[in-house]
Order: structure tokens, then sequence, then C-alpha cells
């Protein structure tokens, strides 16, 4: 098969042949019909989470069932599915109540198994996973689901629990910040988006953003509590990084409840937190990571009852050749929406 394989720290992917995937016992082979670009791939370009080199990234994908393992039982050959991307287990006790994205054995392809920067992609443990995709659904917006949609709707109706007419602040309006927004739109909330490239607000404006906020232009936590009359019910933050998980932090009414979605890597793994500010006022800070197969239903069912159209999170179909600037574009102010790969041929 051909694929996009990482051999070195910032280095161009290099494209290629490589061996066809085995498929699973309890699991199965997909034929990639999609994956997205997305800033945790970065995240293992660079090194801040390291990979085993040489490695295939790609974590965001959807794809046809080609081959089937003997101790699956409820998918075939030729079946449209996605899975999330933490691939659980199935059987722990953590699996059994239904937290499978802290399974303590889970697979990650794109991280500790070879991803979906290619034709094909192996699937471990099918059926506590697999998701069939709703007939007509476009593949790359799948695909754009399967990380930082499926994320933000995790975070926002299970951690948050976000409720209608609250107000909801983001930081960070790349892939995960803007599913935020229509997610939370959807819901009935009011949503301020907060970042630094005006190009980005400018899009979350025509997405539905009530307000936004461009922290270049000063204290961006207190320019959030005078737009929300004391501030935001709910703060998601989207980028993993010190100064902008303070200001979610501190954009806060007493009582608030704060996700952390974005992943602290590198420099930003160890944080200084306003903790003085979440013990007097009260406030909730919850972490996040992915979202359990079993979910996706929920999110197919808002999609389908068109409470909430997506497409315009995908901003570029890209080549599989074109994934090395895509990342790297991370690397500085990104452009608007999200990238993902559709052409697997070079």
């Amino acid at each position: 098969m051909l694929a996009a394989r990482l051999t070195g720290w910032r280095a161009p992917l290099e494209i290629g042949q490589a061996p066809d995937p085995d498929c699973p016992e309890d699991g199965v082979v997909l034929r990639v019909l999609a994956c997205g670009i997305c800033r945790s791939d970065w995240h293992a370009w660079t090194g801040a989470d390291p990979v085993d080199l040489p490695h295939i990234p790609g974590h965001e994908y959807c794809g046809v069932i080609e081959a089937v393992g003997p101790r699956v039982s409820g998918w075939h050959r030729g079946d449209r599915v996605i899975a999330p991307f933490i691939l659980a287990c199935g059987s722990c006790p953590d699996c059994r109540a239904g937290h499978q994205t802290i399974c303590a054995t889970q697979a990650l392809p794109g991280f500790n198994a070879p991803g979906a920067f290619a034709q094909y992609v192996a699937v471990p443990h099918a059926d506590a996973n697999l998701a069939r995709l709703p007939e007509g659904m476009d593949p790359a917006l799948a695909a754009a689901l399967g990380c930082r949609v499926t994320t933000a709707w995790h975070a926002l109706t299970d951690r948050a629990a976000l409720a209608p007419g609250e107000w909801l602040a983001v930081q960070g309006a790349g892939g995960v910040g803007l599913s935020a927004l229509l997610l939370g739109r959807a819901l009935g909330a009011r949503v301020v988006m907060v970042d630094v490239v005006p190009e980005k607000l400018a899009f979350a404006t025509t997405l539905g953003a009530d307000a936004v906020v461009d922290a270049r232009a000063g204290d961006a936590a207190a320019q959030v509590r005078a737009l929300t009359g004391g501030g935001a019910d709910v703060a998601i933050e989207a980028l993993g990084i010190e100064a902008t998980t303070v200001a979610a932090l501190r954009s806060l009414r007493k009582r608030g409840r704060m996700v952390q979605i974005g992943m602290p890597a590198g420099e930003h793994a160890t944080m200084r937190l306003p903790m003085d500010a979440v013990y007097s006022e009260q406030l909730a800070l919850f972490g996040t990571r992915g979202m359990p197969g079993w979910r996706y239903p929920s999110l197919f069912a808002l999609i389908a009852g068109g409470h909430v159209d997506l497409t315009p999170l995908i901003a570029r179909r890209v080549r599989l050749s074109d994934a090395s600037a895509e990342l790297a574009a991370f690397d500085g102010p990104a452009a608007p929406g999200v990238a993902v790969i559709t052409d697997f041929a070079g």
C-alpha cells in the first residue's frame, strides 16, 4: 500500500510503499476513504508526543471494511464505518462501565499503532468500537468528526453538561474550537470565540459566533467577562497551552465549568494555573480526551435531524503528499478550517 511515513522529527513525511496491515483476530482492515490532519498529528510530527520511528500518522479516519478477523461478529466486508481514535478493549471494568476513553490497554492508530495516512489501516477491537456511517455521509465530513468534533461533543455534553441559554467561551478557533462553536449553538448556548488570528475570528462569525475576542487586544478573560455579563458558564480550552488555559479559567463566572480539550505537551505538560480562582469561585475543571464509540449515534442523530451543519469545517481536501505541508502549517497561525486527505494515490 501507499503510505506517508514519519522518519524524523519535523522532517517531510516520506511517501512510498509500506506493507499492508495484518487483520487483527478481533478487528478489521479498512480501505481508508478519508483522514483528517489534526494538531495531535502535529504533536507527534514535532516529537512533543513522541512515537516510534518510522511511523505512519493519522487518527481521524473512516473507510470501507476490506478484511474481517475471525473473532468479529458484528461487521462484514463492504461496510462503511468510522471508529474513535481511542480504540478500547471493550471488556475491562472501565469499558464495561461505558468509559472506553480511559481503557488501560487502548490502541491508538497514528500513535501507538500505524495510522491512516495510508491506503489501509488495521482497527482492533472492532465490535467494541466501530460505528456504521449514515447512508450518504461524505467521507471527508466523517473523517473530520473523528477527533475534533467527537471530542468537542463529549466535552460539551458529558463533561460540562452545557445547557441551553448558557454562555460558552472557546479559547482557540481551530478545528476543535470551531466544532465546539457549531455544537454549542446546536445545543442552544451563546458562544464567544477567542483567538489571535483575525481571519479565524471572522470565519467563526460566519459560523454563528455571538461574539469574538481578539486576545491581542488585551486581557481576553476580562473581555469575555464583559461580553457575557460576568463570565461564561462553560469554557473550552482547545489549544493545550498555559496562556489559554489560564484565560479559560479566568473567563468563567462563579461556579463555572472549564474543560481542557487541548493536549498539553512538551513545555506545556506542566502549567501554572490560578488555583485561587478555582478555590474561591468554586470552579470545576475537567479533562477530556476523545469520545466512546457508543456515543456516535447521538452525534449522527443531531446531524441527520438538521440541527447542525458541520460541512463548513472542511476547508481543504488534499492529497496524501500534501500532509507534510499541512502539518508544518500548525507551527504558526494556521488557516481557518480543517484539512482532510481524500486522495491516497500520491
